[in-house]
C-alpha cells in the first residue's frame, strides 16, 4: 500500500550501515559530535517535525534524528487517522511530544495535539492580520451565535454583531432575543477573530471588525452638519438606529431625539419608516445623528423672552436625584433643587408631577441650556 515498507529494525540497520559508509573528515567529526551533544532532547509538550520513515498497521514512525524515532499509535493514531491515511513515506510531519521514550525506545507523539497547537497559532496570526473569514452559524444561545472554525467551536457575542444584525427587541426580552438570533443559523457571516485563548479553549469572533474599513469609507462621504434621510431600523431605550445607506447605520441618542424630555424613544419614530436627521459627529466609521436639531432650538427664543430673577409659571415634568424638573415652555426646563426643601419627601409633597407653579428664575444660561428655578413661597 505504501510502496517499499521497511521495518523499524531494517531502518535502524540501514541507518547504521549508512553511518559507517560515510567518510567524515577529522575537522568535521568534532563539529558533528559537538552539535549532537549540544542539542536538547524533546520533552512533553514540544512540537517537533521529521520525515515519515515507516507506515504500519495503526502505526506511523517518524525520524527525529539525532534523538531517535517517534511513533504515533494507539488512541493517537485513531484520533488522527483521517490525516494519516494521506501521509506517504518521506513526508515531513509535525507532531507533539506526549510521552518520553517507550519500552521499545520510541518517542510517543500526537498529531492531533500538534494540529490543535498549529490552529491556535493560526488564530493568533489571524488576529494580528485582521483576517476576515466567511463562516456558517452553527447554533445560537441567548448571548450570541456559535461558529466553528478549523474544528474549534467559537462564539460570536450579540454585542459584536453588525448594528443591522443586532436583535432589537422590546424591553430586552431574552427569549425574543434568542428567537431573533436563531434566524442566523445556517447563514454565512463575515467575521474576524478577536480573542484566542488555547488554555481555556476560548475563541471569540466579531462581525464588526470585518466591516470596519468599509464602514469608515462609507462614513467619509458625509460631514458634520449634513442632513440625511434614512430608514429607522430599530428603537431601543437609549435611542433610534437609522440606516443611512447599505452598510452604514447611525444612532440618534435619546438626548438628541427632542429638545424636551424624552422618556420613551418609541413615541418619536417607528421601525421601517423614513426619517430625516442631521449628522452631528463622525468618529472611527461611526456616525452620530440628531433628530432634535432638525427643528429650531427653543432656548434661542427663550433667551429673548426670559431673564434671571423673572417670575414664571412652570409645570413639574420629572423628579430626579437632584430635585425636580419644571418646564416653562416646550423644550425649556429648569431644575428645582432639593436643597430648597427639608428632604426629598417634602419636595414631592410641595411639587406634584403635572401641576403648574410659580417660580423665580435664579440662574439662566440659555446658550448652555441651563436654568435653575426657586419656588415662590
Amino acid at each position: 500500500m505504501y510502496g517499499n515498507v521497511q521495518t523499524p529494525a531494517l531502518i535502524t540497520a540501514k541507518m547504521a550501515k549508512a553511518k559507517k559508509e560515510v567518510v567524515v573528515l577529522p575537522e568535521n567529526e568534532a563539529m558533528e559530535k559537538l552539535l549532537q551533544e549540544s542539542a536538547i532532547p524533546p520533552v512533553g509538550g514540544d512540537t517537533i517535525e521529521g520525515p515519515v520513515v515507516y507506515i504500519g498497521s495503526g502505526k506511523v514512525y517518524i525520524d527525529l534524528a539525532p534523538f531517535g524515532t517517534g511513533i504515533i499509535y494507539g488512541r493517537e493514531y485513531l484520533s488522527a487517522r483521517d490525516v494519516l491515511r494521506k501521509v506517504a513515506l518521506g513526508d515531513t510531519v509535525s507532531a507533539k511530544v506526549i510521552g518520553s521514550y517507550s519500552k521499545e525506545g520510541y518517542i510517543e507523539l500526537s498529531l492531533k495535539e500538534a494540529r490543535q497547537a498549529m490552529i491556535w497559532s493560526d488564530a493568533e496570526r489571524a488576529i494580528a492580520g485582521g483576517t476576515v473569514f466567511e463562516l456558517p452559524v452553527k447554533d445560537a444561545n441567548k448571548g450570541g451565535l456559535i461558529i466553528q472554525w478549523q474544528g474549534i467551536q467559537g462564539f460570536l457575542p450579540a454585542s459584536q454583531l453588525k448594528p443591522e444584525h443586532y436583535p432589537r427587541v422590546k424591553e430586552g426580552d431574552k427569549q425574543l432575543i434568542l428567537d431573533e438570533l436563531k434566524k442566523f443559523i445556517g447563514q454565512n457571516l463575515s467575521v474576524s477573530i478577536i480573542t484566542a485563548d488555547p488554555r481555556e479553549g476560548k475563541l471569540i469572533f466579531s462581525e464588526r471588525g470585518g466591516a470596519k474599513e468599509n464602514k469608515g469609507a462609507l462614513a467619509d462621504r458625509y460631514a458634520v452638519g449634513d442632513v440625511v434621510e434614512g430608514m429607522v431600523t430599530g428603537i431601543v431605550d437609549f435611542g433610534i438606529f437609522v440606516k443611512i445607506e447599505e452598510g452604514l447605520e447611525g444612532l440618534v441618542h435619546i438626548s438628541e431625539i427632542d429638545w424636551g424630555l424624552v422618556e420613551d424613544p418609541r413615541l418619536f419614530a417607528k421601525v421601517n419608516e423614513p426619517i430625516k436627521v442631521r449628522v452631528i459627529d463622525i468618529k472611527d466609521g461611526k456616525i452620530s445623528l440628531s433628530l432634535k436639531q432638525m427643528s429650531e432650538d427653543p432656548w434661542v427664543s427663550a433667551a429673548k423672552k426670559y431673564s434671571k430673577d423673572d417670575t414664571v409659571e412652570a409645570a413639574v415634568i420629572k423628579y430626579n436625584k437632584y430635585g425636580a424638573l419644571a418646564s416653562i415652555e416646550e423644550g425649556v426646563a429648569g431644575l428645582v433643587h432639593v436643597s430648597e426643601f427639608e428632604s426629598e419627601a417634602k419636595l414631592r409633597e410641595a411639587l406634584s408631577l403635572g401641576k403648574t407653579y410659580k417660580f423665580k428664575i435664579s440662574l439662566f444660561e440659555p446658550k448652555d441650556h441651563r436654568m435653575t428655578l426657586s419656588l415662590n413661597k
